[in-house]
C-alpha cells in the first residue's frame, strides 16, 4: 500500500456526498491507496478537519456540495472554503484534491456527483493521486 489519504466529506446533502465518496473511494482502491473518511457537517468546516489532521495523512480529498440560494451566503461559503483549502495546501505543502461542488441547483449537483457521469469525487481523487506521485 502507498501513503494514506484522508477524505473529508461534508454530508449536508447526503445523497450528493455519498455519490462523491463512492467516486473517490473507488478511484483510491483502483490506485492501491489507503484512506479514511470523516464527515463534516458542512463545507465550511472542511478546512478545520484538514488542519486538525495535517500531520496524520500525506494527502487529502475534500468533498461536498454548496447550492446557490437567494442570499450572498453561497458566495461566502464557496469562496472562503476554497481559499482556506488552497491556503492549507500551500502552507503545509500537502496535496488536496478539491471535490466540492458549487451548483445553482440540485439537478446540477446530481449530474456532477453521478458515478456514471461527471463524478467530481473521482476527479478529486485522481488529482490527489497525481500530486502524490
Amino acid at each position: 500500500m502507498k501513503k494514506k489519504i484522508l477524505i473529508v466529506s461534508a454530508n449536508y446533502y447526503k445523497e450528493i456526498s455519498d455519490n462523491l465518496e463512492l467516486g473517490a473511494t473507488t478511484t483510491l482502491k483502483e490506485h492501491d491507496y489507503q484512506y479514511d473518511v470523516i464527515n463534516a457537517p458542512g463545507c465550511f468546516e472542511i478546512p478545520y478537519f484538514i488542519k486538525k489532521n495535517i500531520d496524520n495523512y500525506k494527502g487529502f480529498i475534500t468533498l461536498g456540495c454548496i447550492i446557490k440560494g437567494d442570499t450572498y451566503h453561497f458566495e461566502l461559503i464557496a469562496n472562503e472554503t476554497s481559499r482556506k483549502i488552497m491556503d492549507l495546501s500551500i502552507e503545509y505543502n500537502v496535496p488536496i484534491g478539491f471535490g466540492i461542488l458549487t451548483c445553482y441547483d440540485l439537478e446540477q449537483a446530481f449530474i456532477r456527483s453521478d458515478i456514471s457521469q461527471k463524478n467530481k469525487g473521482k476527479e478529486a481523487a485522481l488529482a490527489c493521486v497525481e500530486l502524490m506521485k
